[in-house]
């Protein structure tokens, strides 16, 4: 028996926050500490970001399968459907709800941190077209790495993996890698190095959804449908 479904939905929303909690404040440290580099500021709040991601995946997959985010969630449901495996659509309606709900909550917890509003809405706007791009290939290449993994068995290199990733895409995408609609929303609570401005929300996510299914269809020409339970997508999760 998979484990109740409102543990699974705290481990999201916990997992969630605490990852835009280190985005956040891993911007907010490396803005004060490299005053005038951007470069060094990217490269800080990019390293935090990989290794925290990694250490988080491997406290809250056991518990949910560790996704922190809308896209693996549904494209986990989607590909899940003809097999019975995976999230069902109340389990994504919930999954959904924790992550949006706990990156929002990870954002005011980073600006509360280092002394700030609860709230600063972000004024930095993110709306170019070749952002739009950075955020159809990050969030592809993500979904992939990811279900990838879990078709071959290897998901318990996801930790690193996903780390990995996320870290090296902040630097070859245009968009430094949001690939996370919950992150996204997350992030526009927050007037530091790593927000964006609320009204360029609207197109990340549409572009991130974009690059998801680009994910999604590339898997399913390389590899078999993929039958995995929802809690053992990330890492291999135990039954209670």
């Amino acid at each position: 028996m998979h484990k109740s479904i409102w543990r699974r939905a705290l481990a999201e929303a916990l997992g969630t926050g605490l990852l835009v909690a280190v985005v956040v404040g891993s911007g907010i440290a490396a803005a004060s500490l490299s005053r005038g580099d951007a470069g060094l500021q990217l490269l800080e709040n990019s390293f935090a970001t990989a290794l925290g991601l990694a250490v988080l995946i491997l406290v809250f997959g056991p518990v949910s399968g560790a996704h922190f985010n809308p896209v693996v969630s549904a494209a986990d449901w989607w590909l899940g459907r003809r097999t019975g495996a995976g999230l069902t659509a109340q389990e994504l309606a919930a999954y959904v709800a924790a992550q949006v709900v706990g990156g929002i909550g990870g954002a005011i917890l980073a600006n509360l941190m280092y002394g700030g509003a609860a709230v600063s809405w972000s004024t930095t706007s993110r709306s170019s077209g070749h952002l739009y791009l950075g955020e159809v290939v990050a969030t592809a290449g993500l979904v992939l790495l990811i279900f990838a993994l879990a078709a071959s068995q290897r998901s318990h290199l996801a930790p690193a993996a996903v780390g990995a990733y996320i870290g090296a895409a902040y630097w070859f995408t245009s968009s430094t890698s949001f690939a996370n609609p919950a992150v996204t929303i997350g992030r526009a609570f927050s007037d530091t190095f790593a927000g964006i401005a609320p009204a360029s929300v609207p197109g990340f996510v549409a572009f991130q959804l974009v690059g998801a299914v680009v994910g999604v269809g590339v898997l399913v020409l390389l590899y078999p449908p993929v039958v995995r339970g929802a809690d053992d997508l990330v890492t291999p999760g135990a039954s209670s």
